[in-house]
């Protein structure tokens, strides 16, 4: 989850952690809007069972219109932009600390490294949150060892050409279920998980019963996301291939040509409108309508292409001159594993761990984003805080000690 971790040596005594000075800005300003967009997407399962979070069209988060309008905005602008983000970064992550493939030294560590960020995220999705990611990052992580030594172009083809394929897939897939014909449309929503108000009330009851009853709950439902995580990584490694592309064409440090940035910012912004004018008329249309004959559910298979134009528009206001801007994003970035987790560690306090107040079940759309707001500025103002003291953040610092096996300096100085 973090930058450049290391410097190439010939032994892992010859390795030490990158100064600030060393970073790339525009991988952790492009991580901290991610660590960021993502909670926006994450705070409905945290606040709400998985039963109801999974259902078609779940009734309890869209009690007024300003909670129609949360759920649009997560849709159109978070909804697997943020994931795809991470993804991306991730693979360069992966290439910055392990290096190439002949780097045995650099390997090995990298394999630690990965190895104790399965165990964090097993730990994570079953102890506190099924929603963990770390776990299928780690498992993807390993996969991707093979492939960080293949050349830009390489990367991009295969990693590209897979992505547009599940992209295509997903969007003939969401269209044709919403234009199927009446009676296998009625036989398909048999099979569909269903909103059923008993149901959700009971799983409701059960996490706000407290633990140990809450933590179970949690725990099966963690249980039974491992084999479909595990299937993501079909669609997590070509991604990984394709931010790793991006980084070693260029395309990430700002140093393609600038035709290919507009490209994407086109195509990326045209998709990203589209796709929120039809999710805005699906939205504001009467229940079981949808008048954009299914592009509406469609158009949000081309995620990965909104995520370029993010990508492209941050990368482009850093290069003329609204570095500014951006660079409030670097140290959330700098922070991405401990902001993460610190995301769920509040979340969790807030909805459903015994000694908070337990507003599992509670809130409407519109008041989540209210939660979400704060942690927001909440993180975007103690990473540089915490960054002014120390060298990297708190669970950066343990996890990197945990790869080392040995205390690494935390507090800002010599090395």
């Amino acid at each position: 989850m973090t930058t450049a971790d290391l410097h190439s040596g010939p032994g892992l005594d010859a390795l030490r952690p990158v100064a600030p000075k060393d970073r790339i800005f525009n991988l952790d300003m492009l991580r901290g809007w991610a660590i960021l967009g993502i909670l926006a997407v994450n705070a409905i399962a945290f606040a709400w069972p998985a039963a109801l979070t999974m259902a078609e069209a779940p009734p309890p988060l869209n009690a007024s219109h300003a909670d129609t309008i949360g759920v649009w905005v997560i849709d159109v602008f978070f909804a697997d932009k943020m994931r795809t983000l991470f993804t991306l970064l991730f693979g360069v992550s992966v290439f910055l600390v392990g290096g190439e493939r002949s780097d045995l030294d650099r390997g090995a560590l990298l394999r630690r490294r990965l190895g104790w960020l399965a165990l964090i995220g097993a730990l994570h999705g079953a102890l506190l949150w099924f929603g963990d990611i770390l776990l299928l990052y780690a498992v993807s992580g390993f996969i991707f060892l093979m492939f960080r030594s293949w050349s830009a172009r390489r990367l991009l083809w295969v990693g590209g050409g897979v992505t547009l394929l599940w992209a295509l897939l997903a969007i003939g897939m969401y269209w044709g279920m919403a234009n199927l014909p009446p009676e296998f449309a009625s036989k398909m929503a048999e099979g569909m998980p269903t909103a059923n108000p008993d149901r959700i009330q009971a799983a409701v009851d059960t996490y706000r019963s407290g633990w140990p009853a809450g933590w179970i709950a949690n725990f099966m439902v963690w249980i039974s996301f491992l084999f479909p995580m595990a299937i993501m990584t079909v669609v997590t490694v070509p991604l990984m291939m394709l931010g790793l592309g991006l980084y070693k064409s260029g395309y990430l440090t700002g140093q393609s040509p600038m035709w290919v940035y507009l490209t994407v910012l086109v195509v990326g912004g045209a998709n990203l409108a589209l796709s929120a004018i039809w999710g805005w008329q699906a939205a504001m249309a009467p229940d079981g309508v949808d008048p954009t004959g299914g592009w509406a559910h469609a158009s949000t298979g081309a995620a990965p292409l909104v995520t370029l134009f993010y990508v492209t528009a941050l990368i482009l206001l850093t290069k003329f001159g609204l570095k500014a801007v951006t660079a409030v994003f670097v140290p959330v970035g700098r922070m991405a594993f401990t902001n993460y987790l610190t995301q769920t560690l509040i979340m969790v306090t807030l909805y459903y761990a015994p000694w908070g107040p337990l507003w599992f079940g509670t809130h409407t759309t519109s008041q989540m984003w209210m939660v979400v707001g704060v942690i927001w500025v909440a993180q975007l103002l103690w990473s540089p805080l915490w960054l002014s003291m120390f060298r990297m953040g708190p669970l950066e610092w343990v996890w990197r000690c945990l790869t080392y096996g040995r205390m690494v300096r935390l507090s800002k100085g010599g090395d």
